[in-house]
């Protein structure tokens, strides 16, 4: 299998790129950055010149300071021959070791010994011990799978010039892998987490997201439930990951075992509760008669509710609830439960901060070229985009603002926005309401949000315009936004309560309305006489982030409806209506967040018709595979392969779990014909085949003979 191609950025000084490696060490929360790589190299033609040249790279044995030579020695030894312009006169190569939070370092002069030495946050030399090496090891193939890309290529665009390789390629390297892990297990809450996990545990880390994510890649679960049979005699939490691995494997009896015996050790274990109710959930949407999705809802409802007692600070445990909640129908208490749900700011992977290139040179391999994906750089950056779709703010969102964004998405598509107006109106104190109320109390009409049994009055100087100081985390740019518009021609007078009409009208789409400033409720006088009871009494307070998202929502809708009503429109007339790729790109992922999947096809159906794109592709992918449409899957998975090689990744997880799990389906046999008979290049067949190879060498399901 040939490499993929090097990515080379000039430096404008010598070693400024390792020298602002260093600077950032001190800043680094999470596994840290890609792994840097630079030569000092040296023009035949100037004896006396030296050029720094660098780039990035993931997925290199790091498991001793021999095998990161070696990498450096294939760079240095590519540029022997005739065409040869440069000579390499040394390498050095930076990997983090986020458990000791130093950076290894392996120095290789041309010709001379090699010397493997690490950097400390404040700068400082030390020896490199083989602890510190098997730790770095672990930390390496952790980030190879956590910066992979999903395919779209949205990861590989956030960092120039990064080369991705597979960590793990054959069963030996996978024994090394699990065995590093398990020496490694017990620390590997100093990695941190995903950003919507607020404390790292011994099963909710950094390292424990990478290793389910390389059993459902790879599909190898029998490793997997041996690693945590053996982890769970030392402490009883694994079980919990143990049962995730049965879950994948088809052991559903085992896996249920396994937490019912694990919860009577530990009643109040917080992920395995969220487990059995992501089962249970999971279980219910597949249920053959309504009987049984009920009795199965119910018990997540049970499994669900104890969870977010046994940690209340989490957010997927009141994530989870609100899901199941939606399912159940339960309109209300989903919205009350996704309002309780404790946000968090996003915490975004750790990338290298560099200076200012001097030149970037990013060449092509001739085995990745394909004519429609070579022509896709050029077009791209020439087209137009209308500022309404540059500005949908949803886009942006990550981490628990996504999460919680998406189960307010799935209750729209179940009910409409008009149903989820009069449900929030239910839930929560709206300021018409709260206005009417002070205006009979003589205070002005001033206010907005909603209130949490509102019991008292604030004073009326205190209370603020909603969107004022907003303390949502990611969601200040959000609130902001808001503040703006509220204060704008719009005014405080509108209602809420218009539906998205059938004409599409934007102006039939009124703003959701915003409420009273819950700080300033509960600074309020908490002595109001129990003889007047309000019937505001019973609503609750609307949290400044959720009103913001319905504001987001709203926007959303708002140019879905306006897009759909115009290309109504103009079908009508027989008439063409015209996006360029990058809109339709656009609005084929507002139709995606909104749940609307045929509108999404359709938008990026037409983004292919112009260009190629691997988000469009990405997102049509999806569909292909949840239809079972065979070719097409092998069509456009061949196409994202070939375009992640040409930007030099070798290794996508996502798009490996594509292709084993139409070899679990269809068999290796019939896959590696239908490539084969694809009309392309072979040498672009050839890099489809390599992700073919690797189900082989684990032995997947329907590989053998």
């Amino acid at each position: 299998m040939v490499a993929p191609a090097v990515p080379e950025l000039t430096e404008e000084i010598l070693h400024e790129a390792i020298d602002a490696r260093t600077e950032s060490l001190i800043s680094l929360r999470e596994l840290g950055p890609p792994d840097l790589v630079h030569l000092a190299k040296q023009p035949l033609r100037n004896a006396g010149k030296q050029i720094g040249v660098y780039h990035h790279v993931t997925g290199v044995d790091a498991s001793s300071s021999a095998s990161l030579a070696a990498y450096i020695n294939t760079l240095a030894y590519k540029e022997f021959g005739p065409s040869a312009t440069t000579k390499t006169l040394e390498g050095t190569y930076c990997c983090y070791n986020a458990f000791s939070r130093v950076d290894m370092r392996v120095h290789a002069p041309f010709p001379g010994s090699v010397e493997s030495y690490c950097i400390d946050e404040r700068g400082e030399k030390r020896k490199a011990t083989d602890e510190l090496w098997l730790e770095t090891y672990l930390c390496s193939v952790l980030r190879a799978y956590s910066y992979a890309d999903d395919g779209t290529g949205d990861t590989i665009r956030k960092i120039i010039g990064v080369r991705r390789f597979n960590p793990v390629t054959n069963t030996e390297t996978e024994h090394r892998f699990l065995s590093s892990a398990e020496q490694l297990f017990f620390r590997g809450w100093q990695l941190g987490s995903d950003s919507i996990v607020q404390v790292p545990n011994v099963v909710s880390n950094h390292l424990t997201a990478g290793l389910l994510k390389y059993f459902h890649t790879t599909g190898r679960y029998a490793s997997g439930i041996n690693l945590f049979e053996k982890l769970r005699a030392q402490n009883v939490e694994v079980a919990s990951l143990l049962a995730k691995v049965l879950f994948m494997g088809n052991e559903e009896v085992q896996g249920i075992r396994v937490l019912h015996d694990a919860l009577k050790q530990s009643s109040v274990d917080y992920v395995m509760l969220d487990a059995q109710a992501e089962f249970l959930l999971n279980k219910a949407a597949k249920a053959a008669t309504p009987e049984q999705k009920e009795e199965r809802l119910r018990m997540a409802l049970g499994c669900a509710d104890r969870s977010t007692i046994a940690a209340p600070s989490e957010f997927g445990t009141w994530a989870r609830l609100a899901e199941v909640y939606v399912a159940m129908e339960d309109w209300e208490n989903a919205l009350t439960t996704l309002n309780s749900c404790p946000m968090f700011t996003y915490q975004d992977k750790d990338a290298p901060v560099m200076p200012e290139p001097k030149d970037i040179n990013l060449p092509t391999l001739a085995e990745t070229r394909l004519d429609e994906i070579d022509s896709e750089p050029e077009s791209r950056y020439s087209e137009q985009v209308d500022p309404s779709l540059l500005n949908l703010r949803a886009a942006a969102y990550k981490g628990t603002f996504k999460h919680a964004y998406s189960i307010l998405t799935e209750m729209t598509s179940k009910i409409g926005w008009d149903q989820l107006l009069r449900i929030r109106s239910n839930v929560f104190v709206m300021e018409d309401e709260y206005r009417e109320k002070h205006e009979t109390q003589g205070y002005p009409k001033k206010g907005n949000a909603s209130t949490d049994a509102l019991r008292g009055t604030p004073d009326p100087t205190e209370i603020a315009t909603n969107g004022d100081a907003s303390e949502a985390g990611d969601d200040d740019e959000v609130e902001k936004d808001e503040a703006e518009k509220e204060g704008g021609s719009e005014g405080e007078e509108e209602s809420v309560g218009k539906t998205l009409a059938p004409n599409g009208r934007p102006e039939d789409i009124e703003r959701p309305l915003s409420a009273v400033d819950p700080e300033l409720i509960k600074k309020g006088d908490e002595s109001t006489s129990n003889e007047d009871p309000s019937r505001l009494n019973n609503k609750r307070l609307c949290e400044r982030w959720l009103d913001s998202l319905f504001m987001v929502l709203y926007e959303d809708l708002r140019v879905y409806t306006i897009w759909r009503t115009q290309m109504a429109q103009y079908r009508a007339q027989s008439m063409q209506y015209k996006k360029s790729a990058e809109e339709w790109e656009i609005l084929g992922s507002l139709a995606e967040r909104l749940q609307h999947v045929d509108e999404a096809v359709e938008a990026y159906r037409a983004c292919l018709a112009a260009r190629f794109s691997p988000k469009a592709l990405a997102g049509i992918l999806k569909v292909f595979e949840r239809t079972k449409t065979t070719r097409d899957t092998v069509a456009a998975t061949i196409r994202l392969v070939t375009w992640q090689y040409r930007w030099y990744s070798e290794f996508s997880p996502e798009l490996l779990h594509t292709v084993r799990m139409l070899i679990e389906d269809e068999g290796a046999v019939k896959i590696r014909s239908i490539i084969q008979a694809t009309n392309l290049p072979q040498s672009v067949l050839d890099l489809t085949h390599h992700y073919a190879a690797l189900c082989a060498t684990f032995r997947s399901s329907g590989t053998d003979g």
